[in-house]
């Protein structure tokens, strides 16, 4: 299977016996981390610690020296896709990604083009291989990406939003041109991750970060569609090892039929689905991960421990779970109380396996 010394994530996702549920976390390096925050004053912007490859090395592997995590994900940004393309990437103090380039008429998006990985996008490929090395076959590395219609959302919007109207309104008014620029965006999400299992990546997880604002015949249409075409041309095995990938779409929790039947080997579940009727729908099809909310990580010890066995109860025994929040780990979130989730994972979850 895999010369790991812990290989109990990329078991898991592919529903073989483990013995506990392993456990890491979305953005589990980050602002968090008081050792982020000097890493990134250091750097300057966190585009520049993105960038270099010797600084995210360093990142990613901050959580693993504080947590006893089953896992590494690469440290950078679902946006350097864009950023490749030559929509000027940008991040504004306190507010988050923005383009300088926004598509908005038919002429960009009609000379949109695929990066190439191996040039455009070399820093992330040597940060992988970097961030490889290091783990020194200790535990599995995860590479990720947005999904086609997530990076859309920034890519026409020009940054972040919170009702997303000018992506909305190219979906009703000129759906052509919205799925011209989805379909330049799946060929360069699957040429990158290409490129990551390329480089060293174990896994690899596609973040639907957005998806979920759709109806559900324009999710499976705007998004669902190009993440199963990105799935059916992905490497699914190297150097002698089965590439597991994963799929979250955040607000997805109605659509988890459809989304099992892409041929991913694992879902992500947000906060707000329950895992033990997800596990009903889908457990017999793919793997599951999540879904503790991350406000629970501002709690107390005694909550957290409470919390992260509800979760593992209602998943029940057997194989198939990858303890993960339901998003993103908060800013403000104590990182002792990462620690008190992580230990708890682990010791509750032993007899369940």
């Amino acid at each position: 299977m895999s010369k790991l010394k812990n290989d109990t994530l990329l078991r898991a996702l592919l529903r073989q016996p483990t013995p506990y549920t392993p456990v890491w976390l979305m953005r589990q390096a980050g602002r968090y981390l008081p050792e982020y925050k000097e890493t990134r004053e250091r750097a300057g912007d966190f585009m520049a610690l993105c960038r270099n490859p010797d600084l995210a090395t360093e990142i990613t592997l901050q959580p693993l020296a504080r947590f006893k995590l089953d896992a590494a994900i690469l440290f950078s940004d679902i946006l350097t896709i864009p950023d490749a393309m030559g929509l000027g990437l940008y991040f504004a103090e306190n507010q988050g990604p923005k383009f300088t380039k926004p598509l908005r008429d038919e002429r960009d998006i009609e000379q949109l083009r695929v990066p190439d990985p191996g040039s455009h996008l070399r820093y992330v490929m040597d940060a992988v291989s970097q961030i490889k090395k290091a783990l020194d076959n200790e535990l599995p590395l995860i590479g990720f990406s947005g999904s086609p219609f997530t990076l859309a959302c920034y890519m026409i919007e020009g940054a972040a939003s919170a009702d997303f109207i000018q992506v909305k309104t190219m979906l009703y008014r000129r759906p052509d041109l919205l799925h011209q620029v989805l379909a330049t965006n799946a060929r360069a999400v699957t040429a990158y991750l290409n490129a990551q299992i390329e480089s060293g990546a174990q896994v690899v997880m596609i973040f639907d970060t957005w998806g979920g604002i759709l109806p559900s015949a324009a999710y499976h249409e705007f998004s669902l569609h190009y993440i199963e075409q990105i799935l059916s041309n992905l490497v699914r095995e190297h150097a002698g090892s089965r590439i597991p990938t994963i799929v979250f779409t955040k607000g997805g929790g109605e659509y988890l039929e459809s989304i099992a039947a892409t041929g991913c080997d694992a879902i992500g579940l947000d906060w707000r689905t329950d895992i033990g009727l997800a596990r009903k729908r889908v457990g017999h099809q793919v793997a599951l991960q999540g879904n503790l909310d991350p406000a629970v990580l501002l709690s107390s010890p005694d909550i957290i421990v409470k919390e992260v066995e509800k979760i593992l109860q209602s998943f029940g025994s057997g194989n198939g779970h990858v303890f993960n929040l339901g998003h993103g780990v908060m800013q403000t979130t104590p990182p002792e109380h990462v620690a008190v989730m992580v230990d708890a994972v682990h010791d509750l979850s032993r007899n369940r396996h």
